[in-house]
């Protein structure tokens, strides 16, 4: 069977829509460009969301001392020695909130970025209160002569989360940003986590069902990890009844419920996380994400699931 997506996969997987979209693998290089978020200085809180570690998924060659070209040059010798078919990239602007400085400064980053070689476009990673309309005006701009994707960290849906989890902003700063990024024509990822504390499979399959209805292009999912260096993590180690612990089977069997809400246009990033060796609290799965996700994908097939089985649309 041939789905929505023009594949026979199961669900819209980013891979197979860079594939489509520019005929040959992409692969991301990460960036630590030397930004800091608004919940870390003081201008809305002190400390970072609670569950944050950035050293927790930065590649080694990400170092903020090194400048961008550098941080690149290295990354794509590293991914030329892991990944042997890759030729072309993206500027993958991860840590941290990369449109949390004025605009001049964002210009002259993202434009070092993409005057390298190989380089075929950039992706932002940021916060929904990091951004305005000036802002965007320029990633209209520079959308309209590269690739652009401005992926925003959503997380939840609950504002009574947010606050708990020390966000910052709440689920209407989040709407208004996407609505806004997506009007203007740029492209938009979302990031969303399965777990945070207080909430249950019903706000997970809740949550999917609107998300479905926002304007968004790329969604990846993440599994609540307990990472050392962070506030959740000595949360974590105080009171682990307070946090679901989910098995790599229970894991998949809620993320095939959430997949069939999914609107089916969405490219699937992930649909789990893994954190450098050592700083997960728990004990983890043991195994890569590549494995994660063929057993994701085979019980899709066993339970003759896919994307957007269940999607409702609004329309």
């Amino acid at each position: 069977m041939i789905y929505p997506w023009g594949t026979e996969r199961r669900l819209n997987a980013y891979s197979d829509y860079f594939r489509k979209q520019f005929g040959a693998r992409v692969q991301k290089i990460t960036i630590d460009a030397g930004f800091t978020c608004p919940n870390r200085d003081g201008t809305c809180g002190r400390g970072g969301c609670t569950f944050c570690n950035n050293k927790a998924f930065n590649p080694s060659y990400n170092d903020p001392d090194n400048s961008i070209t550098e941080q690149i040059r290295q990354g794509m010798e590293f991914h030329r020695t892991r990944y042997r078919k890759a030729s072309q990239y993206l500027a993958y602007f991860q840590a941290y909130s990369n449109t949390y400085a004025d605009l001049s400064t964002l210009k002259s980053r993202y434009e070092q970025a993409l005057k390298i070689p190989g380089i075929i476009g950039i992706v932002i990673g940021t916060r929904p209160d990091c951004v305005d309309e000036k802002k965007l005006d320029y990633f209209r701009e520079l959308s309209e002569r590269s690739f652009v994707v401005v992926e925003y960290g959503i997380e939840s849906l609950l504002n009574k989360t947010l606050q708990r989890v020390n966000r910052g902003h709440d689920v209407e700063t989040t709407i208004w940003a996407i609505h806004e990024t997506a009007k203007r024509g740029i492209r938009v990822g979302g990031h969303m986590i399965i777990g945070l504390p207080g909430e249950t499979k019903e706000d997970f399959l809740d949550s999917a069902a609107q998300l479905s209805n926002w304007p968004l292009n790329n969604i990846k999912f993440h599994q609540l990890q307990m990472v050392r260096g962070t506030t959740m993590g000595e949360e974590f180690q105080e009171r682990p009844e307070d946090f679901t612990d989910f098995t790599m089977e229970e894991y998949l069997n809620l993320m095939q419920e959430i997949i069939e809400r999914l609107n089916p246009a969405f490219v699937v990033e992930r649909i789990a996380g893994e954190v450098s060796p050592g700083m997960n609290l728990r004990e983890g799965w043991g195994v890569r994400y590549d494995v994660v996700l063929r057993n994701f994908e085979e019980l899709l097939e066993k339970r003759d699931s896919w994307q957007g089985k269940h999607y409702k649309s609004k329309d």
